[in-house]
């Protein structure tokens, strides 16, 4: 581990994985993936779930959607503001997106994903591959941060 010009930790794979699964178990599950539609930058939020060392997320029929991440690079991006600790981390990936069709992968994407947020959450389901993984964690300033009131 190293700590960067800006004083953060840099995360080795072991720990960004830990961290991405850490996130997913809690039920959390929320990232956001990255990628190019039409040229365009897009950045939409999923429920995500881990797979043998992969992020999965459930999708809907969109398929432009679809064809605009099969088989390309995207990004994929969690983080967490741990405000009782004072620290934050955030976790980057990198890779390959390959949509899960064989059967015995799409009941095991099922079982890995959280219960989604939408009201039709569709059922296709995306693979990312960790190909490239990058992590920080970093110390919060205090008193800049509080704690966000849930909704009523």
């Amino acid at each position: 581990m190293w700590i960067d010009a800006r004083g953060s930790r840099v995360l080795e794979r072991p720990e960004c994985l830990r961290l991405l699964a850490l996130g997913a178990s809690r039920g959390e599950g929320v990232g956001r993936v990255g990628f190019a539609l039409d040229g365009v930058p897009i950045i939409l939020p999923v429920n995500y779930g881990m797979l043998d060392g992969d992020v999965v997320v459930r999708t809907g029929e969109g398929l432009k959607l679809l064809s605009a991440v099969e088989r390309a690079i995207v990004a994929f991006e969690v983080d967490t503001l741990d405000v009782e600790h004072g620290v934050a981390w955030s976790v980057l990936v990198r890779g390959l997106c390959l949509e899960i069709t064989d059967a015995a992968e799409v009941a095991a994407a099922r079982r890995a994903t959280p219960a989604p947020l939408v009201a039709e959450p569709g059922d296709r389901f995306l693979r990312i591959r960790t190909g490239v993984l990058t992590g920080r964690r970093f110390p919060l300033i205090p008193g800049e941060h509080a704690p966000v009131p849930s909704p009523a």
